[in-house]
């Protein structure tokens, strides 16, 4: 058994997380990257070093889930979303159940309450956010990001719902109430059901075909019929009727 399979089993066993459902390849890299620039030989090495320190713990755990993230990332995508697919399914149901999925450090939650205040007011939103790690919730809580996070929120939205303070900007707190922060893993965890719209974008891409699969079905098993599947504009899904889709609009597949 090599190293790596090892260290993987240990996580597992440690942390409930399955590093053999991301792709090899670019964990392994992530992951080697990491150990070495803290000064460890191999994957045993990092390993029991690891479940001796939390707070090097906390930083494999940021290491290995990608936080990459933006306001109203893929801006044309949130135009469709305003413009088509909340007036859709506000036409059966006034209180949406929404679920951000690997919400990371909270700006695609945060877009999704601020998108839906042209609908409704802001009393009748209701966000679910999840995420694995429980660092960047904590971040995600704090609601305070740079600039260049904020590059493609629209000025009008911007001025609304943001307060500056120095080189950051601070979500008001009218939007961070509308989110629920918790922490769930995708590959382990129950999904709650009834889900009228869930977004989950830019995370599958690291996930393997039978990590991706098992995802998609739980997805569509969590929404309702007619709710809808939001994506990454890398991860349009090829044979959507296998998980009881159909396309919407790009990147935007409806429960049949």
């Amino acid at each position: 058994m090599s190293d790596y399979v090892q260290f993987i089993d240990g996580i597992k066993r440690k942390t409930g997380i399955d590093l053999a459902l991301y792709k090899e390849a670019q964990m392994k890299r992530r992951l080697t990257s990491l150990y070495e620039k803290k000064g460890y030989r191999d994957f045993v090495d990092f390993y029991n070093a690891l479940i001796k320190d939390r707070e090097l713990m906390n930083e494999f755990l940021d290491r290995m889930t990608i936080n990459v993230s933006e306001f109203y990332r893929n801006g044309k995508r949130w135009e469709v979303l305003q413009n088509k697919i909340f007036p859709l399914l506000l036409q059966s149901n006034k209180r949406l159940k929404i679920w951000s999925a690997a919400c990371s450090t909270g700006e695609e939650p945060y877009s999704l309450a601020m998108v839906l205040s042209h609908h409704l007011p802001l009393s009748q939103v209701n966000i679910l956010a999840t995420d694995l790690d429980e660092n960047v919730i904590q971040k995600a809580k704090l609601g305070l990001y740079p600039e260049r996070s904020l590059a493609e929120v629209p000025k009008p939205v911007q001025s609304k719902y943001f307060t500056q303070e120095g080189p950051f900007y601070k979500v008001k707190d009218e939007i961070k109430r509308t989110v629920n922060f918790k922490k769930h893993n995708l590959l382990n965890d129950p999904y709650e059901s009834n889900f009228d719209l869930i977004v989950c974008r830019n995370v599958m891409i690291y996930f393997t075909e039978e990590a991706k699969d098992q995802i998609y079905a739980n997805f569509s098993k969590a929404l309702r019929p007619g709710g809808i599947l939001f994506v990454g504009s890398t991860e349009q899904i090829f044979n959507p009727a296998k998980y009881d889709f159909e396309v919407e609009d790009t990147f935007f597949y409806r429960k049949k």
